[in-house]
């Protein structure tokens, strides 16, 4: 009897055994194949581009469009409370700003000042909301817009710009209406403060979908390969990190970021957003994977880049933009070899031609340089950018919707 139990005994761990490997070679090829299938589905997928399947790019488009549509529709429909109220505020607002009285120039006022921010904000959002490739708007917009206002300043010398036309366009103040304060940096800063720090705001507002989705993603524990490329990313950069060596400096810049984010908490947060920051959707991402409260990610998150990023960049454009500095590097450009003489000659024109617009109130026979080749130039680069930002939104949606098909179908095989 009790070799029999030492027989069973000694079989028994061997039986469960075979039983566990068994079921182990069992999955292997399954996971093989689905790993197989993930990859057929991503290479399938990034194939979904415009110039590659347009036709069916544009369905799946308005596919996903209708997708989003019908079900952020129907969630806001169901609140019906919130939908009274949103409605009877929009009515009460649109009777105030166009009932005529003794209030509606101060109402005027402030709501198109509402317009400007509102404005500055969206532009802010698309910078950084991660729709598409991104639109580069402090360089379109924003830099472009400040670099006005300090040239504008140094030439007309005063800030007090009539309004109207300004903030739509910048004219010099009539000789009795000039402001007696000197033009300074300072001065500046303050005079484009309030759409910089919008737009800031709104740059803040757009690195909320990285920290939401991480979030959601680890409070569901769903898998990398089921969800969003940059949360897949940040897995296998959390693997990564066993083999230090064989790092790129791409990935040691990310690991930085993410253990700076994690270890320091707000104040790494607030670095981060501080200095103009590539990676800082790493730092969202590593926020809502290590569940970091929402008002410290987004505070320090408000204050790094509506505040301190913003002077920082108002700053350099406007020292870069300063009068003596624009005269003095157009008068040394004629030392580039062989292009100097010719890229002078358009750069003085532009600038001579913003100056006269500056004065066409005063002089109104001055004739609008519209003609000049280097504003036309930036005119087709900004078309050219918004173009490749609309297509690359139309990529990206085709290719979400690809994503949500084959998710149901892999959803219905399980049931």
């Amino acid at each position: 009897m009790a070799s029999k139990r030492k027989e069973a005994t000694a079989s028994g761990p061997n039986r469960n055994g075979n039983i566990v490997q068994s079921v182990a070679n069992s999955n292997a090829p399954t996971n093989e194949a689905q790993k197989k299938q993930r990859e057929k589905d991503r290479v399938e997928r990034e194939s979904i581009v415009l110039w590659k399947k347009p036709v069916q790019t544009m369905e799946y488009f308005l596919r996903e469009c209708l997708e989003l549509g019908t079900h952020y529709g129907r969630n806001f429909l169901a609140n019906r409370t919130l939908v009274a109220l949103l409605g009877i505020s929009v009515l009460s607002l649109y009777l105030l700003v166009n009932m005529q009285g003794p209030h509606h120039a101060a109402v005027q006022g402030v709501y198109r000042k509402v317009l400007w921010c509102l404005y500055w904000t969206g532009l802010g959002i698309l910078s950084s909301v991660g729709l598409g490739t991104g639109l580069h708007t402090f360089l379109l917009y924003l830099g472009p817009h400040i670099a006005a206002v300090t040239l504008a300043g140094y030439e007309c010398g005063s800030l007090n710009f009539p309004e109207p036309p300004y903030p739509e366009d910048i004219v010099c103040p009539a000789e009795g209406e000039a402001s007696t304060l000197p033009v300074t940096i300072l001065a500046i800063m303050s005079k484009v403060r309030l759409e910089a720090m919008c737009w800031g705001a709104g740059t803040a507002l757009g690195e909320l979908p990285p920290y939401f989705m991480a979030k959601a993603a680890r409070l569901s524990g769903l898998e990398p390969e089921d969800e969003d490329d940059d949360l897949k990313e940040f897995e296998e950069l959390q693997k990564k990190q066993q083999n230090r060596e064989k790092l790129s400096i791409l990935d040691k810049g990310k690991l930085f970021v993410e253990q700076l984010v994690q270890k320091v908490g707000f104040f790494g947060i607030l670095a981060c957003a501080s200095i103009p920051n590539p990676l800082f959707d790493l730092a969202g991402i590593t926020c809502g994977h290590f569940l970091v409260p929402f008002w410290t990610f987004f505070g320090a998150t408000l204050i790094g880049k509506a505040v301190i990023k913003m002077h920082i960049q108002k700053l350099f454009v406007i020292i870069a933009f300063n009068e003596t500095l624009i005269e003095t590097a157009i008068h040394y450009l004629v030392l580039v070899p062989v292009i100097g003489q010719k890229l002078q000659v358009p750069f003085k024109a532009f600038l001579d031609g913003q100056k006269n617009k500056l004065h066409k109130k005063a002089t109104k026979s001055v004739k609008e340089a519209g003609g000049n080749i280097l504003a036309a130039v930036f005119e087709k680069f900004v078309i050219v950018m918004i173009i490749y930002f609309v297509i690359s939104i139309v990529n990206s949606f085709a290719q979400s919707y690809h994503k949500r098909i084959h998710k149901r179908k892999n959803s219905k095989s399980k049931d």
